[in-house]
């Protein structure tokens, strides 16, 4: 299911901040760790919604979330936080996901 692939991208992103710089605690860290757990937070709470609009409104800003975490795994990379293997680890991951969403919305969109 996607919820469960996007908890396990947010428990890889936790485990790879852990050694960030400590300056980042409140930045990046801060910022990606909230982004990619709103990712199957935003995905399970639409799933209990009532409306079939409101899930699919949840599953927007799922989508939205994980666009702005790819953005902060590219900079976190780009600072040299993480490492080329890691980078492309948790990518394939997003790129994953992003399909996942994908079929969800659109079969969402069909029962409108």
């Amino acid at each position: 299911m996607v919820w469960q692939k996007a908890h396990k991208l947010t428990l890889e992103i936790y485990k790879a901040t852990k050694i960030f710089p400590k300056e980042e605690k409140f930045g990046i860290v801060s910022q990606i760790r909230r982004s990619s757990s709103a990712i199957p937070t935003n995905i399970v709470e639409g799933f209990k919604r009532r409306t079939t609009r409101d899930y699919l409104h949840f599953i927007n800003i799922a989508d939205a979330s994980l666009e702005e975490t790819k953005y902060l795994l590219l900079l976190a990379h780009d600072l040299g936080y993480l490492k080329d293997k890691e980078y492309k680890e948790l990518l394939c991951d997003y790129e994953e996901i992003s399909r996942m969403i994908g079929v969800l919305e659109k079969s969402l969109k069909h029962r409108l």
